[in-house]
């Protein structure tokens, strides 16, 4: 046998070692009680928050490697911990642990011609495959959420965020043992080799789905090799439509926040749309430019500020995260759609009206996951949506879309109750 086939049959035996852990500790989380899983999870933030320092250090070693390697500066944001941003990591544990649990909800009920009862209800998923990049906080937010909603979790966080995971693990699982529930309910891959990723990728079987959480590259990826279901978006390419009848002071602040509150997010705005009859793009589009951001549009918001660049065919395909926007002016609401249509990623798109007839449009006939109204795209956050924290956004059409929380970590067996009934 060749190295690289020792190689390969290890990396599989690894991936089989972990999901067999990991299966075996969700089948002890079925016994837990809704409040025995609460009483896990609030003692996995009081443990993050004793570690606070030492978590603090370790994502100090990975902003220090991040900036020497050439980490953009969204890639840096979305690496680096604080005492306020750890608060908030905990504080987001412990909203999950306060939220319903969704398993063994009964999701309908009725009764069959032979007279039985037979019931839906929601059950977990199995074991969950999580790949991510940068962003320390989805090692506890995803830890958080599988284990709320009864599944456990093998996570593979990227190597840039490598010692930062390993310390919010570490805290996340020892909170578990002291609450009595087993810690190999979320396991940290314990290699930052990519041939780790492809035998978690190919392990039907062992992993029931995979979420990946990262950049367009990382997603393709996942995508393209998985054997196992995924759950995934590849872009966050955002739009917001300033509509003629727009509010010019609602609109103003609307698209400053919508770009550059965070600008590495996937719910920021990456292309803006201002209707010809709009009165007061000049204002908006000045704004954003005063704010700091790189203006790349079509010939009609150039002549608009003259701070506005040309855009290319690539800009309008283009997830900037950092502070960057594409900006096209149109005709009407039918060719901001049509735009949308074509260049959207399926992730958030916004319309500014006081129009209300021409929003119930938008907000029909838009195909995407979240399609808003007045609000700025910033809100396409599973928090926001009052979901606790989420593990991902979904932009394909089966089994769940939009923020992913509890419900989306769930799916459904059916039970039939009889009285004896025989088949003839």
């Amino acid at each position: 046998m060749s190295t690289e086939t020792l190689e390969r049959t290890d990396f599989d035996a690894l991936i089989a070692d972990l999901a067999k852990k990991g299966r075996a500790a969700q089948r002890q989380l079925a016994r837990a009680t809704d409040a025995e899983k609460a009483a896990g999870l609030r003692a996995a933030a009081a443990a993050i928050r004793a570690d606070a320092a030492a978590i603090i250090a370790a994502n100090a070693k990975d902003m220090q490697a991040g900036e020497a390697n050439g980490l953009s500066a969204a890639m840096l944001d979305r690496l680096k911990l604080d005492e306020d941003r750890l608060e908030g990591i905990a504080a987001a544990i412990e909203n999950v642990a306060g939220l319903p649990d969704p398993v063994g909800e009964v999701i309908d009920r009725s009764e069959a011609p032979a007279g039985m009862t037979l019931e839906r209800r929601r059950i977990p998923i199995g074991l969950i495959g999580i790949i991510y990049e940068s962003r320390p906080n989805v090692t506890a937010d995803a830890a958080a959420l599988c284990l709320r909603s009864g599944n456990a979790a093998l996570l593979r966080g990227g190597s840039e965020a490598i010692h930062s995971n390993r310390a919010i693990h570490a805290a996340f699982a020892r909170g578990l043992e002291e609450a009595g529930l087993p810690a190999d309910a979320i396991q940290l891959m314990p290699t930052q080799d990519r041939e780790a990723v492809g035998a978690m990728l190919k392990a039907a079987g062992l992993v029931d789905m995979i979420v990946p959480r990262g950049g367009k590259g990382l997603v393709a990826r996942v995508q393209a090799d998985a054997r196992v279901p995924v759950l995934a978006h590849l872009d966050g390419i955002c739009h917001t439509y300033i509509h003629s009848a727009a509010d010019p002071d609602m609109a103003e602040k609307i698209a400053v926040n919508a770009k550059m509150r965070r600008t590495g997010i996937c719910g920021a705005m990456e292309t803006l749309l201002i209707d010809a009859n709009f009165p007061a793009a000049a204002r908006v589009l000045g704004a954003l430019a005063d704010a700091g951001c790189e203006l790349r549009g079509n010939a009609r918001a150039q002549a608009i500020d003259s701070r506005v660049k040309p855009a290319t065919a690539e800009d309008w395909d283009t997830e900037y995260l950092e502070a960057k926007l594409s900006v096209a002016v149109v005709d009407g609401l039918d060719e901001a759609m049509e735009h949308i249509a074509r260049h959207s990623s399926g992730h958030t798109e916004a319309i500014i009206t006081a129009d209300e007839a021409a929003a119930r449009r938008f907000l029909d006939e838009v195909d995407s996951a979240i399609v808003m109204h007045n609000a700025s795209s910033q809100f396409a956050d599973g928090g926001e949506f009052g979901l606790g924290a989420e593990i991902g956004i979904a932009t394909g059409r089966l089994h769940a879309r939009g923020p992913v929380a509890l419900e989306g970590l769930t799916t459904y067996k059916w039970q039939v109750l009889g009285q004896g009934q025989a088949r003839p």
